[in-house]
């Protein structure tokens, strides 16, 4: 099946290439299109004088004043070409207006069939921008990367010259195009008769181009008698592929295959089709855009009777038919299988039978659309006639905005002021009267009206009533009370209202209207936009004529992990609810991604959730977390918990046991790759049951590895040897033999032992084969797969080199991508790591000692991201860089710095395309190289093997000298920081403390007890100072995104109560309480207008004495919460709910009058009741500050307040502040046992003269060094490396100390 499988996909790519070669223009096509233009060909929107006139416009021409120039006063210039005949254009040159100052820099193109109806011109799904001239005589010329057939053209200049203004001539290339077109009405067809019955095929290629009136409509249709169908139909504007090649009726068998593809095609613009089919395998183009898929079933041929039918289905009444509507619009270059239909068609070949009116020449569309560009900006007013018989207002709209004023019309001036709107309310229709508080009214009508779709409303005003229909349903009245029936002339202000109303008075209740309007009719009068057009500008502002301007942002979905795409007219958002993951495109993983972390948030042994791999491919998946003193052991269990008892097997018929874990094999073998150690136990106990024949050697029973390889060693050995653990330790039952089983005693012997190379792990299946004989007998019993620790974490690089570097394959960064990784240096400066495409690139770099910039550049100009410490960063310390680009944002984190985000635009090119590969540690150019360590770069969830990769690079080490190499040293995020013969922990940021930061630091709260921290600024001058440096091109308007990072740990039995309050200056807060059931609730005011937002995980109750550990973390609009263990949910919030900075955090009782939530008042004035331990918000740790630093003007301390034990996770040790390496080996005699009294003395004696020896060789030894040291020059590296740990992937905090461990600017070292 594998095979077929692979053949079918060759096959299909083989004919797709072959199609697409023999579809491409093999032929010149680039023929010069104006040249022989006659000057009514050319038209614009203005002109600057008559010697400046379209027709000037020729490319090279000196005539005239030497090209066109618009109107200085046209704030949307253009000039329109008409080629006379439908042409392929392949390219177009620009240039300057000759003898002048006069030129475009930049430009967009539009074209169209009718000159009425026009489609901008884009790539990568944005509406393209042309690079044009910067003089008056360089022919600038671009290339489309896809061609257009067309017969109009527009040029839309953007911007002129900065030294003149507007200047242009230009040429366009390409050549004449074959275009065979048929004309549906809606009630037409075209059928396609075969010469025999029925035909059956294996492989089929239909290709066409369309053009659609309707949303709706069936493009082609063939069927079988036994049930075999293919049916490509138009529904709401995209594509559905329906086949079935099963023989069976698809209501029945369920096995046909729909397939969606493309969005928006009723836009009155062409598009391409194509569908290749070998058996199974499917690809299904609609406009570029492939999707492969495979039906199901068991069929591989497409059986169809009599005839294939183009344009609808002539008989609805043929069993097994889609009664949907028929096709209404044009079909061009219609092929099946090789066969033209429509080239048939037309020369009336016997085997095309016409069905209604079809005719072979394409009809052009009447309405003329407009597109309403802001919703702040865009309006259009109209005058009207309000007279006796009443007022109508009919009109067609699309949009994906939920909110937006369609109409608002002045009914009345006197007495009082009467306004009728017209507005979309949360996707609905609202029909509303302003005429003051006494005499509003309003109504609804409709549902779901923001999908993109057309939909037709009808507003009659008659009398006093007015009625709204939407999309021809059953209308709904409203009656307008005190309404004047003089005859008046009136305005109606269409999509919004002006900005500056001096002469126009218009009500605008909520957002104007962003999105498409056709068909208007004011009184049954056709409105004439094209006539608006020329005319005053007063009447109109930020409005695109001719041209709807709708593009579906959500197709394709760019949102990753499964999240939900949801759009409005000019941005996307992706509702990451549900997914497991975060950001602004769902990439970032909510999980930790080893047992590590939970470890070092003070979680007991239990079952976790993680995710192996982060941002990577794979999901996340629960593992038993199992927690030691000195190892967090990651424990995966199968399905064979208990021992078995084997008998009756031979090596001919063994007992097979095939094991199934509870994770999947990908996240298995992720697991043991990126693990330090993993091990697992085999107990194997036996009677007269041999593992090896006696005889031979020959393996009686043998296990298989994680690929299915067989296995022979057993527990406790080496790969490769066919021996047990007993040889190795050479305490087998009988000598003779390598395992004790093989003595082939009847009593019972043992073999167990641990498996523990990683490569073969875990066992996917064993057999045992000698339990046939007389009182042969086995249990067998497979322990869980045991890892700890993280290869990579500390999986480093040193670069003594500048022009050295790491290269790796390409990244894989076209849509997203992000980048972690550890640096120390002593160097100013060094390039981290860069990728090269024929355009685009991307780098990470120190630029300066205190300076680090993230630079990307998607074809249209670099984007910058600079973060700024205030301490330097080349003071050979571990500091760590974070760096996401995705299409929605890029960010750059530095240690805990401010978050550097910038926002990208809507309309801008979103694929990074990179061709050369990844360097580390320097560039292509082999300059500006880094000088230092590298550990742990991790991009995309997949950490690189700096360590194996620097084995055989020139210019680099593996490893990287210096005393904190392993994670372990320092806790709970603490920072280890380096000395010269030692190292300290750093826990100043932290909420524990201790030598190692792992004492957790907290108090007793009685009922009147409260601690009031205010948190402040430190980075203020840089994000002021980032954002006026922001970078161009990008929406900088927040540096940052706001967000909360909250943890702690508490126990109570007491409730209602407050833990924490968090204020704003703003007087909008955000609360953590448990409520009188016991349930943890967190409470958000962003508004005052507002009710309060309230979240309240489910879990057990949380006042039940034990001690909980609690994790809340907000980005923007998503939150999630983690409770002990058990509970991790994700919540989004509302929009506008997000906390501006929060200024002050409160832990316990408050007195706030300006809270309104009285549940949230009757807790604060109770407070907090129990230990609470280990608080921590983002930076700030108010608690650990007022036990350690209660005097501080930070601090306020109210009642009383005792410090406990309560949250200490590991016992407190007497180890100083300051360590050395030799601190470690006391851990050696853990666990031993005490020695007699006499022993202790005479090894004492022994320890002393033997410590004295010891001191003064160090002594001697520690002066020569340093002799040594003193005059040596620049040092050649070596690579040191220590054991590794697992450790938690989040950054440590940042130093508080601005003058911390300063970099030594004499030493030529550049790390340590």
């Amino acid at each position: 099946m594998r095979f077929h499988n692979s053949i079918g996909i060759f096959f299909l790519t083989t004919l797709s290439a072959l199609t697409s070669f023999l579809s491409a223009s093999n032929y010149y096509c680039e023929e010069p299109l104006m040249t022989s233009l006659p000057p009514t060909s050319f038209q614009n929107s203005s002109k600057f004088s008559d010697r400046r006139s379209p027709h000037y416009s020729k490319l090279n021409r000196r005539e005239g004043d030497g090209g066109w120039s618009p109107n200085g006063e046209d704030q949307q210039p253009w000039l329109q070409l008409d080629l006379r005949d439908r042409l392929k254009v392949t390219s177009i040159a620009t240039q300057g207006r000759w003898g002048s100052s006069d030129w475009v820099s930049r430009y967009q193109l539009q074209y169209s069939d009718s000159g009425r109806t026009w489609r901008p011109y884009r790539q990568e799904d944005v509406i393209w921008t042309f690079t044009g001239n910067s003089d008056t005589d360089t022919v600038v010329q671009h290339k489309l990367p896809h061609s257009i057939r067309t017969r109009y053209m527009r040029l839309l200049p953007l911007e002129g010259s900065p030294r003149g203004g507007m200047g242009l001539r230009l040429e366009v290339y390409g050549c004449t195009y074959k275009s065979d077109v048929a004309d549906f009405d809606g009630r037409s067809a075209l059928l396609y008769r075969f010469n025999q019955k029925s035909t059956s095929t294996v492989k089929d290629v239909i290709s066409l181009r369309f053009r659609s009136h309707q949303a709706e409509g069936v493009l082609v249709h063939g069927e079988g008698q036994r049930g075999d169908f293919l049916t490509l139909e138009l529904q709401r504007g995209k594509l559905i592929l329906h086949l079935n090649l099963d023989d069976a009726k698809p209501q029945s068998s369920g096995r046909s295959s729909s397939v969606t593809v493309g969005s928006l095609l009723d836009d009155h613009h062409w598009h391409s089709v194509q569908i290749e089919r070998f058996n199974k395998h499917v690809n299904f183009t609609v406009d570029g855009h492939t999707q492969h898929f495979r039906s199901p079933g068991q069929e591989d041929t497409l059986e169809i009777d009599y005839e294939l039918s183009f344009g609808g289905i002539p008989l609805p009444g043929k069993p097994g038919t889609f009664l949907h509507e028929n096709f209404h619009g044009c079909i061009e270059n219609l092929n099946y299988n090789g066969v033209n239909v429509i080239d048939m068609a037309k020369r009336r070949k016997p085997q095309i039978y016409t069905v209604g009116n079809v005719t072979f020449s394409c009809s052009e569309s009447s309405s003329v659309a407009v597109t309403f560009l802001s919703s702040t900006g865009s309006f259009l007013a109209l005058p009207a006639d309000y007279i006796t018989e009443g007022l109508s207002v009919r009109l067609q709209f699309r949009t994906w905005n939920q909110e937006g004023l369609l109409f608002s019309v002045p009914l009345s001036h006197d007495p009082d002021p009467i306004n009728l709107l017209l507005e979309l309310s949360q996707a609905r229709l609202l029909l509303s009267i302003s005429a003051g508080p006494q005499n509003s009214a309003q109504v609804f009508s409709g549902q779901n009206l923001s999908d993109g779709q057309w939909h037709s409303i009808a507003v009659e005003l008659k009398g006093q009533k007015v009625s709204l229909t939407v999309n021809n349903q059953k209308p709904v009245f409203m009656e307008i009370i005190g309404l004047s029936q003089n005859v008046q002339k009136t305005t109606i202000y269409v999509g919004g209202c002006p900005l500056f109303q001096s002469n126009f008075i218009c009500e605008n209740p909520s957002r104007g209207f962003q999105g498409c309007f056709r068909l208007l009719f004011i009184n049954n009068h056709p409105v004439d936009f094209l006539q608006i057009q020329q005319e005053s500008l007063d009447n109109f502002s930020q409005l695109s004529f001719d041209v709807c301007n709708i593009q579906d942002r959500c197709l394709p979905n760019l949102c990753e992990n499964g999240g939900q795409c949801i759009q409005s007219w000019d941005q996307f958002y992706c509702d990451c609810s549900g997914t497991g993951y975060t950001g602004a495109t769902c990439h970032n993983s909510i999980y930790e991604r080893s047992c590590e972390a939970f470890r070092k948030t003070g979680s007991q042994s239990s079952v976790f959730t993680i995710d192996l791999d982060g941002s990577g491919p794979l999901e996340h998946t629960q593992v038993n977390c199992t927690m030691a003193e000195d190892k967090v052991w990651t424990v995966v269990g199968h399905d064979y918990t208990r021992p078995i008892d084997i008998r009756g097997s031979t090596p001919r018929s063994p007992f097979v046991l095939i094991f199934n874990y509870t994770i999947s094999p990908y996240h298995l073998r992720s697991l043991v790759t990126s693990s330090e150690h993993c091990q697992q136990e085999v107990m194997y106990r036996c009677r007269k049951s041999r593992l090896f024949d006696t005889w031979d050697g020959t393996p009686l029973s043998w296990w298989l590895d994680r690929d299915g390889v067989k296995r022979t060693y057993w527990g406790g050995f080496l790969p490769g040897v066919q021996q047990c653990s007993c040889s190795l330790d050479g305490n087998c039952r009988d000598m003779n033999y390598f395992c004790n089983c093989d003595a082939d005693q009847d009593i019972w012997a043992n073999d167990t032992g641990v498996l523990s190379y990683k490569d073969h792990l875990p066992l996917s299946e064993i057999a045992i084969g000698d339990t046939n004989r007389t009182n042969s007998q086995a249990e067998l019993h497979i322990g869980p797969l045991r890892c700890y620790g993280n290869r990579f974490f500390w999986n480093t690089a040193s670069f003594y080199q500048e022009s050295s570097y790491l290269h790796f394959p390409t990244l894989q960064a076209e849509l997203s991508v992000d980048i972690s990784l550890f640096f120390k240096t002593s160097a100013l400066s060094g390039v981290f790591l860069e990728n090269l495409g024929v355009r685009d690139f991307i780098r990470l770099e120190l630029i300066s000692p205190s300076t680090v910039t993230f630079t990307f550049d998607l074809g249209d100009g670099p984007v910058v991201l600079t973060v700024r410490s205030p301490v330097v960063l080349n003071d050979r310390q571990w500091h760590y860089i974070r760096a996401e680009r995705n299409v929605k944002e890029a960010s750059l984190q530095v240690d805990s710095l401010p978050l550097e985000l910038t926002e990208a635009p809507s309309e801008r090119p979103y694929r990074l395309q990179l061709s050369s590969q990844l360097f580390v540690g320097g560039t292509a150019s082999r300059q500006r190289g880094f000088l230092g360590c590298l550990r742990a770069l991790t991009i995309n969830g997949v950490t690189l093997d700096l360590y194996e990769r620097a084995k055989t690079t020139p210019g680099v080490n593996s490893g990287c000298p210096g005393h904190c190499t392993s994670d372990s040293i320092c806790h709970n995020g603490g920072r280890c920081v380096e000395e010269r013969s030692r190292y300290t922990c750093d826990c100043t940021q932290i909420a524990f403390g201790g030598p190692h930061c792992r004492t957790a630091l907290a108090a007793s709260f009685e009922s009147g007890s409260s601690v009031l921290y205010t948190l402040q600024e430190p980075f203020s001058g840089i994000l002021n100072e980032e954002a006026r440096e922001s970078p161009a091109g990008f929406h900088n308007a927040e540096v940052s995104k706001s967000q909360e990072k909250v943890s702690f740990g508490f126990l109570t039995r007491h409730v209602p109560a407050l833990i924490l309050t968090a204020h704003t200056l703003d007087q909008h807060y955000m609360a953590v309480m448990l409520s009188s059931n016991g349930s943890l609730q967190i409470r958000y005011v962003s508004n005052k207008e507002k009710r309060t937002e309230t979240f309240s995980p489910k879990s057990d109750s949380l006042s039940d004495g034990r001690f909980h550990w609690v994790k809340i973390n907000r980005k923007g609009q998503e939150l999630l919460v983690q409770i002990d263990s058990t509970v991790t949910q994700q919540y989004s919030l509302s929009p506008g709910s997000a906390l501006s900075p929060v200024r002050s955090v409160i832990l316990g009782r408050i007195q706030d009058s300006d809270i309104s939530d009285k549940e949230l008042v009757q807790a604060g004035l109770r407070g907090f009741i129990g230990c609470l331990s280990s608080v921590q918000f983002n930076q700030a740790t108010p608690l650990k500050a007022a036990l350690q630093n209660s005097q501080s003007p930070l601090v306020t301390v109210i009642g009383r307040l005792e410090a406990s034990s309560c949250g200490t996770i590991s016992s407190s040790n007497t180890l100083s502040n300051t360590h050395t390496r030799s601190d470690d080996s006391a851990k050696s005699n853990r666990g031993k046992d005490p020695m007699k009294k006499a022993d202790q003395n005479d090894l004492a004696l022994i320890g002393g003269v033997v410590a004295a020896v010891v001191f003064i060789t160090l002594c001697a030894l520690a002066i020569i060094i340093r002799f040594l040291y003193r005059h040596r020059r620049t040092p050649a590296p070596s690579g040191i490396t220590g054991k590794t740990h697992c450790p938690s992937m989040e950054h440590p905090p940042y130093r508080a100390s601005l003058g911390l461990h300063k970099p030594n600017h004499d030493s030529k070292e550049y790390y340590i």
